[in-house]
């Protein structure tokens, strides 16, 4: 039903129609997103996408894998074997192309107890593995990449999608969680080796429960360091997010109130860890609701 496009997927507030005629591509769908809700023929979807070849010769020479979303293939092609892997970044895309009634952030985002945790940090931080270690121990995944704020409710809602890992991060994750499942593997992409992990089923089940923030930590892989939480500037952290957020500038006022109040109502900290044991151990005690502020 792949093939026809005839399958929709439910990600958290969203639907996307999915269709391609790659065999990796539909048993992708099928491994990562086995608990998200789906419907056959649905009436309606917010968007539908299609992973195909490029309609020219290279079908046959050096084949590739194209995205289209509604019609439209907004970049170019890549390697064929990196088509699942292009379904997922094309989503991104969409996502951060058109959703305009969330506050997007460059940012994971967890939950526990109801209360959530930001991490903004710009590549080669350790985000990705921390975040997807996190979600592996008890806090519910909202996203690895794109944190979605309502402006009018102030709450975080979830899309629970696969967590894009690269390099020592997968091999680190492999050893931290076994029994974890993944997609293929992509190599010599313009990341290096990448793959995605599948997200925990408990975090799928409550996509549609949203979170409040409560917290913004900027994390910071440091090789060979002891854990640090520092305290930063609120200024400095409103900035970060004004300069970052997906579309920021176009939300105009509504952006800059938006992050105003995200900024206030959270507790801000940089956090350098070397060792994803103590990292966890920070985010438990961050969590802990008995902790001495």
């Amino acid at each position: 039903m792949v093939r026809q496009g005839r399958i929709t997927i439910f990600t958290g507030p969203l639907s996307f129609r999915v269709r391609s005629q790659f065999p990796d591509v539909a048993s992708w769908l099928h491994d990562a997103y086995r608990h998200h809700p789906a419907q056959v023929d649905a009436d309606f979807a917010d968007f539908s996408v299609e992973v195909r070849s490029p309609l020219n010769l290279r079908r046959w020479l050096r084949p590739q894998a194209e995205f289209v979303v509604d019609g439209e293939a907004p970049f170019e092609p890549l390697p064929r074997d990196q088509a699942p892997a292009l379904l997922e970044w094309g989503l991104n895309w969409t996502i951060a192309a058109s959703c305009h009634q969330w506050l997007m952030i460059h940012a994971a985002s967890l939950e526990r107890g109801g209360r959530a945790a930001i991490l903004p940090a710009p590549p080669g931080s350790g985000k990705s593995t921390l975040c997807a270690s996190l979600a592996l121990r008890d806090w519910r995944l909202l996203t690895d990449e794109m944190t979605l704020l309502d402006p009018a409710t102030g709450l975080l809602h979830a899309l629970a999608r696969p967590v894009n890992l690269k390099n020592q991060s997968i091999d680190i994750i492999r050893a931290f969680e076994p029994s974890a499942r993944w997609g293929p593997l992509s190599f010599d992409t313009i990341k290096g080796r990448i793959t995605h992990l599948c997200p925990p089923e408990a975090s799928v089940r409550q996509m549609n429960t949203p979170a409040t923030p409560a917290w913004i930590v900027f994390p910071k892989y440091v090789a060979g360091a002891e854990p640090k939480l520092t305290p930063r500037s609120k200024r400095s952290t409103f900035m970060h997010f004004a300069e970052n957020a997906f579309n920021y500038s176009i939300l105009g006022s509504a952006g800059f109130e938006t992050v105003g109040r995200l900024v206030r109502q959270c507790e801000c900290y940089d956090l350098e860890y070397s060792r994803l044991e103590d990292g966890l151990e920070v985010f438990d005690w961050l969590s802990d609701p008995q902790r001495d502020d």
